[in-house]
């Protein structure tokens, strides 16, 4: 009996499919899977090596030998190598060795589609099958209602190697983050979780987003299997889990995608088109049929067997422009002479539109940074079908005024004010993520002026501006609590900061903001509708105020929010009363159990003196650097 027997899960259909673009679920077929072959138990593999001479399965199982089981090329023209070896079977590591077609160029590659991954530094694939007993039925059931663009949308960024280390200064395993991190984000009233790669990646100062094992959940913090149980106790507590993912680029290294068969397989063969100088990684071809279905079987992978609810798609910029990050010469233009990347504009569309189609209640979400049109629009409609967009352009604007002295802020209120005239073209995200703490940015809290009461006091602000304004929110770990020093991949979070005031009074200000995001449906019914907000006053140049409303379906939900940006307290602050009836204050920044000076409105003063266009009026006061929040 040969070492590799004929044997195939590919049907004639399959083929055609793969050969198209259009096989979504390639997982299913492509990698490894324990099967049993006439009785026998043991081990199916194929790989799409096209410009291969021959390819061989090396392991332990024999001593890394290519002669011993050399798989058989499919008749087809697929370019797929297939076989099944008997006797081998789950936690068996392995690799392919290829001989291309030029005899010279051997490669050992890693599997594309392995389950699970060595522990870097070693590079091998394990054979593995991830079994879980699902108990997210609730969850999955009514998701597309907690998950839809109506609904509250509170996202906690977390790089799982250093939110929080255990008593030897070593990873927590996702089993100890199911019980650490679903209860802190449960606590702190975060509606979803986003991960930042965890696919397998070999070098940990990427932060995992040059990937290899796209398939695979690092091993740095347990098995497969493992993970599915972190994202199941996240929904049995409702909360979404949200991944990153990074179709944009993949690292050189030398067991990766990168000249996998001794030919520019997965990169498109254009450098100009094929690698990426700011990052030292390769690009995908995204005109290439073989290589749409993989990344698109990798996104459906994710949704289908973790039962993630979201795909926060990276670099999606880097993508769209054939220029982006390139001079003059090193770059060509498209057919029709611009710098639009046509084929990854194509491929991004075939994507979303796979996404939607095979899933309820799921999001895709652009980090896109420049001006396209579009991006959260239906691909119908000529968009390119994410649900939402991260808003650069107001992460960069508000961070900018924060970060003025108050005295100057008077100058520059339209930093602020102009996001309203685009926040509807997009469905928004509003994010401040882990790219704002790192590389000498300083923490948001650093980043703020002033002494430290001032600090704190502008970091809540910052916070209470970002909750009411129209968009969902994404907060990267630490800001909640006001870390002080720089994001380090290395090392946990400061939470010995907890035992002082200030550090306890953001945290519990962000909570609370978070929980009056999901009870309020002003906040959050019209977050992408110019219906859901409407400007009081933002002319009060002189005093550093905004005044605005935010509005749901229902008028006795509505909502009106006072920021003022300066240190001065504004004490009988007349402000336009658009309806009849008594207004409380359900929120204010300068309470005392946030570390603020106490300067609430225990009453609103009604009047019947006309402000602001409105025949009525109250009078509060507003407290320094603070928001005041009334209903």
């Amino acid at each position: 009996m040969p070492n590799v027997q004929v044997h195939s899960l590919f049907t004639d259909f399959d083929i055609n499919l793969f050969k198209g673009g259009k096989h979504y679920r390639l997982y299913e077929k492509l990698g490894s899977h324990l099967v049993e072959v006439d009785g026998v138990a043991g081990t199916y593999f194929a790989v799409w090596a096209p410009s291969a001479k021959s390819v061989a399965v090396v392991g332990n199982f024999n001593s890394w030998k290519v002669e011993e089981h050399q798989l058989n090329v499919r008749w087809d023209a697929s370019g797929i190598w297939e076989g099944f070896i008997p006797n081998i079977g789950k936690g068996e590591i392995y690799k392919y060795k290829i001989q291309s077609n030029n005899n010279d160029i051997w490669t050992e590659k890693a599997d594309p589609f392995a389950r699970y991954c060595e522990h870097p530094p070693n590079t091998a694939s394990i054979i593995w099958t991830a079994e879980h007993d699902w108990k997210d039925d609730a969850w999955m059931g009514y998701r597309k209602d907690k998950n839809g663009l109506d609904k509250p949308y509170s996202v906690y960024e977390v790089h799982l190697g250093s939110w929080k280390k255990n008593a030897e200064n070593k990873f927590l395993t996702y089993k100890e983050f199911a019980i650490d991190l679903v209860n802190y984000v449960k606590e702190m009233g975060y509606t979803h979780v986003e991960f930042m790669p965890v696919m397998e990646y070999p070098y940990d100062p990427s932060w995992g987003y040059q990937l290899i094992g796209y398939f695979a959940p690092t091993s740095r913090f347990g098995s497969p299997e493992e993970f599915k149980f972190l994202v199941d106790a996240f929904h049995q507590n409702d909360i979404g889990v949200i991944l990153d993912w990074v179709p944009s680029h993949f690292p050189e290294d030398a067991h990766g995608l990168g000249f996998f068969d001794g030919s520019n397989l997965y990169e498109h063969p254009d450098r100009r088109k094929g690698y990426h100088t700011d990052w030292k990684s390769l690009i995908f071809n995204y005109g290439r049929n073989e290589v749409r279905a993989f990344l698109i079987s990798n996104a459906i992978f994710w949704l289908d067997q973790f039962h993630v609810d979201g795909l926060r798609v990276d670099a999606v910029a880097s993508m769209l422009y054939l220029d982006y990050s390139r001079e003059d010469g090193e770059w060509e233009p498209n057919m029709y002479g611009n710098n639009e990347n046509l084929e990854a504009m194509s491929f991004i569309r075939e994507l979303n539109q796979a996404v939607y189609s095979s899933f309820d209640g799921v999001q895709t979400i652009a980090e896109e940074s420049t001006a396209f049109t579009g991006v959260s629009k239906p691909v119908e409609d000529s968009g390119l079908g994410f649900g939402m967009k991260w808003m650069m352009g107001w992460m960069h604007d508000t961070l900018q005024f924060f970060q003025k002295e108050p005295v100057y802020r008077k100058h520059h209120l339209n930093d602020l004010t102009f996001s309203m005239t685009y926040a509807f073209t997009e469905h928004f995200m509003l994010p401040f993520s882990h790219d704002e703490v790192v590389y000498g940015k300083k923490s948001l809290v650093y980043r703020m002026p002033g002494d430290e009461w001032q600090r704190f006091a502008n970091l809540r602000l910052l916070y209470g501006y970002m909750f009411t304004h129209p968009g969902t929110k994404l907060m990267f770990m630490g800001g909640e609590f006001g870390q002080t020093a720089e994001w380090n991949f290395e090392q946990s979070l400061d939470w010995h900061l907890l035992q002082y005031d200030g550090h306890k009074g953001i945290q519990d200000f962000v909570k609370d903001l978070n929980h009056l995001y999901k009870s309020a449906p002003a906040l959050y019914e019209k977050q992408f509708s110019p219906e859901g907000f409407q400007w009081i006053d933002y002319s009060d140049h002189e005093n550093s105020v905004l005044t605005y409303i935010r509005k749901g379906h229902d008028a006795e939900n509505d909502l009106i929010i006072v920021c003022n940006f300066t240190p001065v307290p504004r004490e009988n602050y007349r402000i336009g009363n658009p309806k009849k009836g008594k207004l409380t204050e359900v929120l204010n920044s300068d309470d005392a159990k946030y570390g603020g000076g106490g300067n609430v409105n225990s009453v609103v003063k009604s009047s019947a003196k006309s402000s602001h266009g409105y025949k009525k009026s109250i009078e509060i006061t507003v407290p320094p650097l603070g928001i005041v929040i009334l209903k």
